[in-house]
């Protein structure tokens, strides 16, 4: 069932023993959204605590201060902006939270609806957009340490505010948290400005092998799990390569492929207007936004890029098609 934010707010406050689930591969957005609600119902007397299937990156440990309880026995699951419960971890670990999850908070228009209750707002930048809403129905007014947590979130599915997603709204939410006090230079700096010995290692690798199409118009890099290897990066740490293939000049569609241990490669898309890529993404089982979006395909690796460009050049061909 869908629900609002007062009613999302009134669930939260009704339970104890809480778990927040974060997507695999976590993203500023699910981590900071996450522990901002377990540092909320933590000041209601809540017992609460953030679960994530893969290790949470270093560069998120500033949120570490959030306090969490032993949950060991949860008694209210909560997804933290995962669209799909295939997003939380492999099949085996996802399949287990099947008709389990009570409460979905989310921005993705996709979503499943897989949760019991579903509190969604499309057109909200971040999921930490709505958990700020769902915080001021708690009657929690955030301290610093949650503050730092929003605007992680905030900044991180923006790309620092430069995305098409970007609103009036988010802006002054983020200005709302710096006037809390948190350190903005700091999170930007850790956030935008800061890469590892090995993700610049792994960066120049993934480089070498981009792939552009003849026209011009999309732009494919590829991290195998022998780069992961040679270069000491996890995958965690290629975030930043996801940007890359948009920023090409005349690009309508950047795809990072990243090869995963069974072979299988994570599709994470970005597209320029006009195309769509959740559009294309939804074609492969995936979706997210139009500008941003993600699926996984089954290898090997020159199927997986035929099956990905083949979409990708049908999309460009629809949404380019009033300019011929």
């Amino acid at each position: 069932m869908r629900v609002d934010i007062r009613t999302a707010a009134g669930l939260l406050k009704a339970h104890d023993n809480i778990l927040f689930i974060c997507h695999s591969n976590p993203d500023g957005d699910t981590i900071g959204s996450a522990f901002a609600l377990c540092g909320a119902l933590d000041r209601l007397g809540k017992k609460c605590r953030v679960s994530c299937y893969d290790r949470i990156p270093a560069m998120y440990s500033f949120m570490s201060d959030i306090p969490q309880s032993e949950v060991p026995q949860p008694e209210y699951l909560v997804a933290v902006d995962v669209a799909d419960l295939d997003l939380i971890g492999p099949d085996e670990f996802s399949a287990s939270f099947a008709g389990k999850i009570d409460l979905c908070i989310d921005h993705h228009a996709s979503n499943t609806f897989y949760a019991e209750n579903t509190c969604l707002d499309e057109d909200a930048a971040a999921a930490a957009e709505t958990v700020l809403l769902i915080l001021g129905e708690l009657g929690v007014k955030p301290d610093k340490d949650i503050a730092e947590c929003i605007y992680v979130g905030l900044s991180t599915d923006t790309g620092c505010f430069r995305y098409s997603n970007t609103t009036a709204r988010t802006l002054r939410m983020a200005a709302d948290m710096y006037d809390i006090g948190i350190d903005v230079t700091m999170i930007n700096k850790v956030m935008f400005e800061t890469r590892t010995k090995s993700y610049n290692i792994l960066e120049s690798m993934a480089l070498g092998g981009i792939r552009i199409s003849d026209d011009g118009k999309y732009a494919v890099i590829t991290v195998t799990r022998e780069m992961l290897d040679v270069s000491g990066a996890d995958e965690n740490e290629s975030h930043a390569l996801k940007a890359i293939p948009r920023e090409i000049e005349g690009v309508l569609v950047g795809a990072t492929m990243t090869e995963q241990k069974d072979g299988d490669f994570r599709v994470s898309l970005r597209s320029n207007a006009p195309a769509d890529a959740s559009a294309i993404c939804s074609k492969m089982g995936g979706g997210g936004h139009i500008r941003a979006a993600g699926c996984t395909i089954a290898g090997p690796y020159e199927a997986a890029y035929a099956t990905l460009t083949g979409h990708i050049e049908e999309e460009i061909a629809r949404a380019t098609a009033n300019d011929r």
